[in-house]
């Protein structure tokens, strides 16, 4: 990814980071995301950092429930474009296509992830990248603008 314009008006790169296959990584990433929007300048509790914080933490969730193999981490990535934040989470089960969120059980406990994610994103997809991993990804638009210089 190019260097990006922060709602401040400096250069930035995208976030990445690895976390472990488990539900601390998956909870850390949901605070990571908080602290790297606030970095970026949008505010804390604002509509795009709840909604951002909460599709980071569905797709981690995914990630360490159905794309985790034991001693495998998962890869969060966050990229502040100019009108929206990407979320991107990579796992190491590529075979494990996504569900049609609309396919879930009115009395069923989980699998209300991705229809959350479907609610709330603006835009999300999944990419097969090779035989080791695939990469589920989420735009929120941000209505925040800048000036790329």
């Amino acid at each position: 990814m190019t260097p990006i314009c922060t709602a401040g008006g400096s250069q930035a790169t995208e976030f990445v980071v690895r976390l472990s296959s488990t539900p601390r990584g998956a909870r850390l990433a949901r605070r990571l995301a908080e602290q790297q929007l606030a970095a970026w300048d949008i505010p804390y509790g604002s509509g795009t950092a709840r909604t951002v914080a909460l599709v980071t933490a569905e797709l981690a969730s995914n990630a360490i429930t159905h794309g985790r193999l034991p001693g495998r981490d998962f890869r969060l990535v966050l990229g502040l474009l100019p009108h929206a934040v990407r979320i991107e989470v990579t796992d190491t089960r590529p075979e494990r296509q996504l569900p049609n969120p609309a396919l879930t059980f009115p009395d069923g406990t989980a699998g209300r992830g991705l229809l959350l994610v479907d609610a709330y994103a603006d835009r999300w997809g999944c990419a097969a990248h090779d035989a080791y991993t695939k990469t589920v990804w989420a735009e929120v638009v941000s209505g925040l603008s800048c000036e790329l210089s």
